[in-house]
């Protein structure tokens, strides 16, 4: 399915670079008598041949794809050079559905062409490959077996990262990698990255999505009261910053109800925790527990529960607050 999605990017960079090469100026058309258009512009010529190979790519036509690129390399001697050719190369390769090696053949692009007109295309091809990757692509092992390349969308989205800065591409590659990890139930790692992304774009929506991603990942990554509750304290932290920042979107995400379900899972902590010193013959330890549970989440289920416990632990009276 990604076979042949966004091949149509040769043209957009054929027109980029003749443009930087050549000098060329934008198409104009006026209409003749009899009402025939009329091309009168220099580059009518190449683009054509531009339309004609979009229109090839969207019909999957891979062999006459390379056969109108050939023609047009030939017919416009201009736009030649290693780094087109480099490119096409790379093109064809990811045409094909050779996602390993048209990977491999970009990074190189990327190492041997950093000034090249083609580079931002060439990181835009690489965020296509990276985004199969992360979305279940298979890739090849050892040339025969297959598995699933979410570790190699992973490793090229940090690379378009670091080399795209701070612009609208290099977000979308870490927002990528982030939504991936959450997907697939990597709480922890996910966290990781909605940080980052809180750290280096603090404000406007992105970091709104970040914060709650934030608080989002730390409260799945809680597993339950025989697990430390660190998770649960840094997910309320994040919801309850969130909802003094964005208070609009709280109340439409129910951040008050977020907030509630964990006051209810710190209160059962803290519970499960004086009910293993009861069973363990320690009421007093027990006691102290089911007390603090008591005083920070009164309202709480777990609360409902400690008091019953204290009451048969003190011989039929509820401890004394």
């Amino acid at each position: 399915m990604y076979r042949y999605v966004r091949l149509i990017i040769v043209a957009t960079a054929f027109v980029v670079l003749l443009s930087a090469r050549c000098g060329l100026t934008a198409e104009t058309w006026r209409l003749e008598a009899g009402e025939q258009w009329k091309a009168v512009s220099a580059e009518d010529k190449y683009v054509l041949a531009v339309a004609e190979i979009k229109r090839k790519v969207n019909m999957g036509e891979t062999k006459a794809v390379a056969e109108a690129i050939g023609q047009l390399q030939e017919d416009f001697p201009e736009i030649a050079g290693p780094d087109l050719n480099a490119f096409l190369g790379a093109e064809m390769l990811y045409c094909e559905g050779k996602f390993t090696k048209a990977g491999r053949a970009y990074e190189k692009f990327l190492s041997a062409y950093p000034q090249s007109e083609l580079y931002e295309a060439v990181l835009d091809r690489q965020f296509a490959i990276a985004t199969a990757y992360l979305g279940g692509q298979k890739r090849p092992v050892l040339g025969v077996f297959k598995m699933r390349g979410y570790a190699e969308g992973e490793r090229v989205m940090d690379k378009i990262i670091d080399r795209a800065g701070d612009s609208p591409l290099s977000m979308k590659a870490a927002l990528a990698v982030a939504d991936s990890y959450e997907r697939r139930g990597k709480f922890v790692e996910a966290h990781e990255r909605w940080s980052e992304i809180s750290s280096r774009w603090p404000t406007g929506q992105i970091g709104k999505d970040a914060l709650l991603g934030m608080a989002r990942c730390k409260h799945a990554a809680y597993k339950g009261p025989k697990y430390d509750s660190t998770h649960l304290i840094g997910a309320k932290s994040y919801y309850e910053r969130y909802k003094m920042r964005y208070p609009r979107d709280a109340e439409e995400l129910d951040v008050d109800g977020k907030l509630e379900q964990i006051d209810e899972q710190l209160a059962y902590k803290q519970f499960s925790i004086g009910e293993h010193y009861q069973q363990a013959g320690s009421r007093q330890a027990a006691n102290l527990y089911y007390q603090m549970v008591l005083d920070d989440w009164p309202e709480s289920t777990a609360a409902e529960m400690a008091r019953e416990r204290m009451t048969g632990n003190t011989g039929g009276e509820e401890t004394e607050k």
